[in-house]
């Protein structure tokens, strides 16, 4: 009797097939999440671990990775809170480090400390970008490293920590930030000419007068020599590749001469 050939044939294949088998793929974190490791990190850099984790997600999300575009899931609310706690920390830590500075003074270094590109520097020296939460094409066009975007949840962050902690951590954590940037300032607060006028009129000095005493190289590329003078003081000089930038150097040059450090008035 034979055999079905058909059925011969499938047995044959069934004997000879093997099992499949289940592979475990690796999952792939997507673009817009943000890997734990990097929030540990932050947390040991700013001095301060979260109770309630949901702040920090919030702080550190934009607006980009949340589906729907739902804005109260960002760091949006967070940065506006912010902002605020950061400028009177700020205006805290200014008065009580430079005593005898006018409010002119502290408005103009508090200007300097929580303007947009500090705030994006300050970020940058922490790898907050390393901890953003953000969407794919966003992250694609550099969101990760933009000055607005490092700005923004850089002031999120103190929020969240205000919320989770309170004015003292927030504080706290801003001195850490900060401290080092409020004593050193990253540029003068005003330009030696101006600095030189006010310091003149604060001793009943009238202001000072410049003088172009000469002019070398040629024409498309000279050199200015600049001389300033005041009652009962040597004149003193500067150079320049401009009449303005050489009455610059000449203001400094007298500044220097008389103790005065272009970095701070107080003292």
């Amino acid at each position: 009797m034979k055999r079905s050939a058909k059925g011969s044939d499938t047995g044959v294949k069934s004997a000879q097939r093997p099992k499949q088998r289940a592979v475990a793929r690796p999952s792939r974190r997507r673009k817009s999440e943000r890997p734990r490791a990097a929030i540990s990190v932050l947390e040991n850099t700013i001095g301060y671990r979260f109770k309630d984790s949901t702040l920090l997600d919030h702080a550190l999300t934009h607006v980009s990775a949340i589906a729907g575009g739902n804005r109260a899931g960002s760091y949006q609310r967070l940065e506006f809170l912010g902002d605020h706690v950061l400028g009177l920390v700020i205006s805290d830590m200014l008065f009580r480090a430079f005593s005898k500075a006018d409010e002119g003074e502290l408005s103009r270094r508090l200007a300097d400390l929580v303007r947009r590109e500090t705030c994006a520097d300050v970020a940058r020296a922490i790898d907050l970008g390393t901890a953003l939460k953000i969407g794919t094409s966003e992250a694609n066009a550099g969101g990760r490293v933009r000055t607005a975007i490092l700005a923004d949840v850089c002031e999120a962050l103190i929020g969240a920590v205000f919320i989770d902690g309170g004015y003292a951590h927030a504080a706290a954590m801003i001195d850490r930030l900060w401290g080092e940037r409020m004593r050193v300032l990253a540029r003068p607060l005003r330009d030696a000419k101006t600095m030189l006028q006010e310091w003149a009129q604060a001793r009943g000095l009238p202001t000072p007068v410049y003088r172009e005493i000469a002019r070398t190289g040629p024409h498309h590329n000279p050199e200015f020599r600049v001389a300033v003078a005041l009652p009962n003081r040597e004149q003193a000089e500067g150079l320049g590749s401009s009449k303005r930038a050489a009455e610059q150097a000449a203001a400094a040059a007298m500044l220097a001469r008389e103790g005065v450090r272009s970095d701070r008035l107080d003292g």
